[in-house]
């Protein structure tokens, strides 16, 4: 394939991706509680990595270091970001959320540096700078929010990026052992599964599925089933054009998030907030790493 098909899947991933924010809110709109919404996004992660695996002659390891790696990505993937997405998302515009979720690279440099896992360079520190002073401007300016009381839910939207960056440290930190990236999102899905009924039950958020779904459980079960394929397709795309070409795909996903969250949602934005996701983008270009000799 060439280096054009290359930046052609890039594009499709971070659109598709850009896509769940807005269906996520959608998904949150009927008033179902997170952990209810978690669980049945689980289960079309579960099923959909689940085919997959199958598809391609693979089996899940059950090793004490494999189950340990599902449990630690379950909390730091998908509990607890997932939770504070949902608390968040049905109270902030989907498309600010777009903007917040790339701030998951300018969390994960500061941790890096912190475990002795990279180093400190000015250009990314930099980067960190502008991608904060983007928060900042959709916090501060009295016009860039619908409604001034949103702003107490920005603190509990960075919650999740935060935890993603963890979960990008970790696995980076530990590596996913004789697992693809595949089978290591399945088996965290699966500990997502188990830890998340009990929590659902007790806090009574549990909902049935109806049947035929209705428009909210539609967009949960379609912005689900996209997490599941996408990342499959960004794996196989860092396999093949390496990590960090892969992870350009955040440009996508922001950019596509707002304008989804504009043609879906009917959302539109203050000067202050096309400024502040401006800001995101151009500290997302000087924290992401270079990467020589590929594609």
């Amino acid at each position: 394939m060439t280096r054009l098909h290359y930046a052609g899947a890039l594009a499709l991933i971070g659109i598709g991706w850009g896509s769940t924010q807005p269906l996520g809110k959608i998904a949150a709109s009927t008033g179902h509680q997170p952990f209810g919404l978690i669980f049945w996004q689980l289960v079309v992660c579960v099923v959909v990595l689940g085919l997959l695996t199958v598809l391609r002659g693979k089996r899940l390891p059950l090793t004490r270091k494999a189950i340990e790696f599902y449990v630690v990505v379950a909390f730091l993937g998908t509990l607890i970001p997932n939770y504070t997405f949902y608390l968040s998302v049905a109270r902030l515009p989907a498309g600010i959320m777009s903007i917040i979720i790339a701030t998951i690279p300018l969390m994960a440099f500061p941790l890096a540096i912190a475990l002795g896992m990279d180093r400190f360079s000015r250009r990314r520190a930099a980067g960190i700078v502008l991608g904060l002073s983007g928060v900042l401007l959709i916090a501060l300016p009295e016009a860039s929010l619908p409604d001034r009381a949103m702003v107490a839910f920005l603190p509990v939207a960075m919650i999740g990026p935060l935890f993603y960056a963890l979960e990008n440290t970790y696995v980076a930190a530990r590596g996913t052992g004789e697992m693809d990236a595949i089978q290591a999102m399945l088996g965290a899905s699966l500990a997502g599964l188990l830890f998340c009924g009990p929590l659902m039950l007790a806090l009574g958020h549990w909902f049935a599925m109806p049947l035929p779904p209705g428009r909210a459980e539609w967009a949960l079960i379609g912005s689900s089933a996209l997490h599941a394929l996408l990342y499959a397709s960004f794996v196989w795309l860092a396999a093949r054009a390496g990590s960090v070409f892969a992870s350009q795909s955040s440009y996508f996903t922001t950019a596509s998030g707002i304008v989804w969250a504009m043609v879906i949602l009917g959302e539109r934005f203050s000067p202050w907030v096309w400024a502040a996701a401006g800001l995101m983008l151009c500290g997302l270009m000087l924290v992401s790493p270079r990467e020589r000799g590929r594609v």
